[in-house]
């Protein structure tokens, strides 16, 4: 299958820890699997995908601002900064590639404080609770430049 496009994912603190990390909310599957999940998703739908995480807001804004240019599309979970960070969604409407929010658990249903998303509105939509399928809905939007999603 031909490439069309390149995606960069991003994801955030504490995601490399799945499997471990409170497995009652995010399942036993861990962060290879995640990437496993990816990489296949990808390729199914004739996407270039490159995985990036760090626990360093610092480092997700480093990654986002080299992605100008290089990339047609970013799925970002955020996790934790989410909700604390304004320097993600500050870089993501600098470079201006649609990006897509996943999250694996339903943020609307969590914690008061996990509710709000300061990156939602420098994405395209946000994708919640589907766990790993989240992301492959992610790359076929982009895939598809189609980033309606039914919550």
């Amino acid at each position: 299958m031909k490439i069309t496009k390149k995606i960069l994912v991003i994801n955030g603190p504490n995601i490399n820890m799945l499997g471990i990390r409170e497995p009652d909310v995010y399942g036993t599957q861990t962060y290879d699997d995640l990437l496993a999940f990816i990489e296949k998703a990808a390729a199914e739908l004739g996407l270039a995908v490159q995985c990036f995480q760090s626990n360093s807001e610092g480092a997700i804004v480093d990654e986002i601002q080299r992605a100008y240019g290089a990339f047609d599309g970013i799925v970002i979970n955020p996790a934790a900064y989410t909700h604390t960070s304004i320097a993600i969604p500050d870089a993501l409407k600098a470079v201006g590639i649609p990006a897509i929010e996943v999250h694996l658990t339903d943020i609307s249903t969590r914690e008061a404080y996990r509710q709000t998303s300061y990156t939602a509105d420098a994405c395209q939509t946000t994708i919640a609770g589907k766990g790993f399928d989240g992301y492959a809905t992610a790359l076929h939007l982009l895939a598809t430049a189609n980033y309606s999603v039914e919550k």
